[in-house]
Formats: structure tokens, sequence, C-alpha cells
């Protein structure tokens, strides 16, 4: 049952985000902060898998993870007060060069569940084409 439901919650996600032309990455600016209800929907459920569109705070900025895929990584600071690490493939997309505590980024990626608040990746294009692309916004410039 718990499957299905994930797998539901997934298809609706989808859904919404092909009929919603809102939902691009040219668009986000009014939507992101609205929109995370999203990661706290899928973290009080434990859901993975999801595609998840929102905004937070920089609050600390970690190492790079350079095992296999080099990833930029650091957490937001959500508005509902939840923490949120994004780990950002800078193989497949720029860093984000100028990030710094207190900034304001704008993301759409995957969510993965965790304790701590969960994770966001994919936060790049797929160049196989196999996955939604996703995305960082930080200082009006986009990182895909």
């Amino acid at each position: 049952m718990k499957k299905i439901s994930i797998v539901l919650v997934l298809l609706l996600g989808i859904s919404a985000y092909l009929q919603n032309p809102s939902l691009t990455s040219h668009s986000v600016d009014s939507q992101a902060s609205s929109n995370n209800q999203s990661v706290s929907r899928a973290f009080n459920s434990h859901l993975s898998n999801i595609q998840v569109l929102g905004s937070g705070q920089v609050s600390r900025i970690l190492r790079d993870d350079n095992q296999g895929r080099r990833h930029q990584k650091f957490i937001l600071h959500l508005p509902s007060g939840q923490s949120l690490l994004i780990a950002h493939n800078i193989d497949l997309a720029p860093r984000i060069k100028d990030l710094k505590k207190g900034d304001s980024i704008e993301f759409y990626g995957e969510y993965e569940w965790n304790s701590k608040g969960g994770i966001v990746h994919w936060t790049h294009h797929d160049p196989s084409g196999r996955h939604i692309d996703g995305w960082l916004k930080h200082n009006s410039r986009m990182y895909h």
C-alpha cells in the first residue's frame, strides 16, 4: 500500500509539472517560496524520489564531495525551520562560485528523505534524457 501511495504522489507531481508551464526554470521567482510545502510533505511522510520546488537561505557550506561524481554541498534553512541538504552535481552543471552563508537559493530537484530534513539532488539536466531536469537559482542566475 505504501508503494502505491508513493507511486501515486510521484505521478501526480510529474503530471502537475508537465501541465504547468509556470514550473519551468525560467519563471519561478514567486513560486519557489510558496512551494516549500512539497518539501515539508515529503519530509513528514518519509517520501523519497519526489520532485520538489522551493527556496531557502544557505545556513552552511560543506566541502565538496569528490568521490565518484563531484557534488557541491550546502545546507539550506527553509522558512518552515526545516534544514535541507543540497547535493549539486558539478560534473554535469556549473558550480555556484560566489555562494556564501545567508544567500537565497531557489531549487528544483529530486528529494530523498532522511531524519535530518532530507536531501535534494538532480539539480541539473540529465544528459541521457531519462530524468526530469532540475536546477538551482542564485542571484538571478540559473545553474542546470
